[in-house]
């Protein structure tokens, strides 16, 4: 009771936060939608393993779906998950087809402009490799004059490369690099973090590790319908990012999937503590 007590005087002081100008442009279309009908529609991952997959009882779980849920269950309404690709997620809150996305989505410039990214960014991804354990990498510049596997057209490519000394050996899709480093023509392969971290929790690469720091974090955003960013729906969602950092939520979500501890998150809960708290 109480938490559905602190949820409806939260949503009370979003829409009488409102100002005369802003509300004169804001329709709340897609808000209003959702609490008419009693239910949201979520646009997740279903294939991205820890953030959204099946189980195999067929259950969409995952880190964001765990978000998806503490979304309903704040506005107090139902949830219905659609999954969602990296090709057509965008084109779905488009459409309509879903009202909200959380859906390991890279906060970019262009997509900035075709969807509604919220701020606070809620997590990121960055540049790491994957290795045997029996390398024993330790840091980045072990990788020095040593060949490592990657994907052509890769940024990571050049920045390895040019930052550490890496030999990069490029192939041309991502399963003959990693491959590769089964058959032991790299010592490592060099990747984005997070897909490399949902390849170590298949089950499939338990002799390999991701041994280093991430580089160049990549932030992530979820998405509303482009009209509600600055309208009550973008203002909502904006206070549940600041939660999750603030209260360490999203830290607590990262170890229940056995997702590797990110500095990102440690960082934003520290830079967003309250200034009281001892």
């Amino acid at each position: 009771m109480m938490k559905q007590l602190l949820a409806a005087t939260a949503i009370t002081a979003l829409l009488a936060s409102t100002t005369a100008a802003s509300a004169a442009q804001c329709t709340n279309d897609a808000w209003n939608k959702v609490m008419s009908r009693g239910k949201i529609v979520v646009g997740v991952k279903a294939d991205y393993k820890p953030w959204g997959f099946r189980n195999e009882s067929g259950e969409l779980v995952g880190m964001e779906i765990d978000m998806a849920k503490d979304v309903a269950e704040t506005m107090g309404v139902k949830l219905e998950m659609v999954p969602v690709q990296s090709s057509n997620r965008m084109q779905f809150l488009e459409q309509g087809k879903i009202d909200l996305m959380i859906a390991t989505m890279s906060d970019r410039p262009d997509r900035r402009k075709i969807v509604g990214i919220i701020q606070p960014n809620y997590y990121t991804s960055g540049t790491n490799v994957m290795s045997p354990k029996a390398v024993g990498l330790k840091k980045w510049e072990d990788l020095r004059g040593k060949p490592v596997c990657g994907k052509q057209g890769a940024f990571y490519n050049k920045i390895v490369s040019e930052r550490y000394g890496a030999d990069i050996v490029a192939f041309t899709g991502n399963a003959e690099a990693k491959q590769a480093l089964r058959d032991k023509k790299c010592i490592a392969w060099v990747y984005d973090d997070s897909s490399i971290m949902s390849d170590l929790s298949s089950g499939n690469w338990d002799a390999y590790e991701m041994p280093l720091n991430s580089e160049d974090d990549n932030p992530w955003g979820l998405a509303v319908p482009p009209a509600e960013k600055d309208c009550v729906f973008g203002q909502f969602m904006t206070g549940m990012s600041y939660n999750w950092l603030q209260s360490g939520r999203l830290i607590e979500l990262e170890k229940k999937w056995g997702i590797q501890p990110t500095a990102f998150l440690a960082n934003q809960k520290k830079r967003m503590k309250d200034w009281l708290d001892k």
